[in-house]
């Protein structure tokens, strides 16, 4: 069996199934940003030749317009440099509207997206980010969609995740978060793991068909170890909370720099069985090496 991380309020995962007979299939690649509003309709999204967005929407009934430029794709971790981040303004306006028809990689939750001439990718995504873990119900803001902003040229974020069991019963995945071959991480966090640098992220799970009622329901989420990007999560018991088993799996990550958000849909791993286990346990090992925050038992 393989043990998951300490759990923390607010943190992330995405997942692939590994099948009792002993065979791993690896996650699709997903096809990650920055917030510039919440609850939005009425979307609409242009840019201009110079690299530069514009975004209407409406926000707690008021129309909202939101220019944006001055970053694309991201950078790897760095103690050193910030990672690139948009420079916002309301109102103001660009040139003529060159984002035609978006031909990237397909995205989750997608709100709007377009390609420019000069090949770039601009993309809206909304969802739920900030909802309780263990199928709270959300109040006041926690609920709501926020809608985020993405700029890129190249490969998004990859998210692998694979399915095992901890303590013989209970579904536990593992993965890892990576952008161009190289683990996605930050530097430094609080003691919740909320991440305190532009580099940190957290991979965002939900549980569908669980104990804590039907739909889907916010399980955790958890910080991305360095160096590697990887994660680990076991659906035991947390403190008075129920068990979060379910039917179906989702992870949502916010994309490092400004690239898109990526998200997996995955089953759960089948009933338990040592052997598969235990070649799970050996996989988990190679993909995370020696990650003292995921051991195996």
């Amino acid at each position: 069996m393989a043990s998951g991380s300490t759990t923390l309020p607010l943190r992330s995962c995405i997942l692939t199934a590994v099948a009792a007979v002993l065979a791993f299939v690896a996650t699709p690649e997903a096809s990650a940003s920055e917030l510039i509003g919440r609850d939005a309709t009425e979307v609409r999204l242009q840019a201009d030749a110079q690299g530069r967005a514009l975004i209407s929407f409406r926000s707690g009934g008021q129309p909202k317009q939101l220019l944006a430029w001055g970053a694309v794709d991201a950078r790897p971790p760095s103690r050193s440099v910030t990672q690139v981040a948009f420079r916002l303004q309301f109102g103001g306006s660009i040139g003529p509207n060159v984002c035609g028809a978006y031909r990237g990689p397909p995205l989750a939750w997608k709100v709007a997206a377009c390609t420019t001439p000069d090949g770039t990718h601009w993309a809206l995504q909304a969802w739920p980010r900030m909802l309780p873990n263990y199928g709270v119900a959300p109040t006041g803001t926690r609920g709501e969609r926020e809608l985020r902003l993405s700029h890129w040229s190249g490969p998004v974020a990859k998210i692998e995740i694979w399915t095992d069991w901890s303590y013989r019963r209970f579904h536990h995945l593992y993965g890892r978060l990576t952008y161009r071959g190289q683990g996605v991480y930050g530097f430094r966090s609080t003691r919740f793991g909320v991440p305190l640098d532009t580099y940190g992220r957290n991979v965002f799970v939900d549980t569908f068909g669980s104990a804590y009622g039907p739909g889907w329901q916010r399980e955790n989420s958890f910080l991305t170890h360095a160096t590697s990007g990887g994660f680990c999560y076991g659906f035991y018991a947390h403190g008075s909370h129920g068990v979060g088993n379910g039917k179906r799996y989702r992870a949502t990550v916010i994309g490092p720099g400004v690239t898109p958000d990526v998200m997996w849909l995955g089953p759960p791993p089948a009933a338990y069985d040592p052997a598969a286990d235990t070649e799970a346990n050996a996989h988990q090992r190679s993909v995370l090496g020696a990650d003292a925050r995921c051991t195996v038992n």
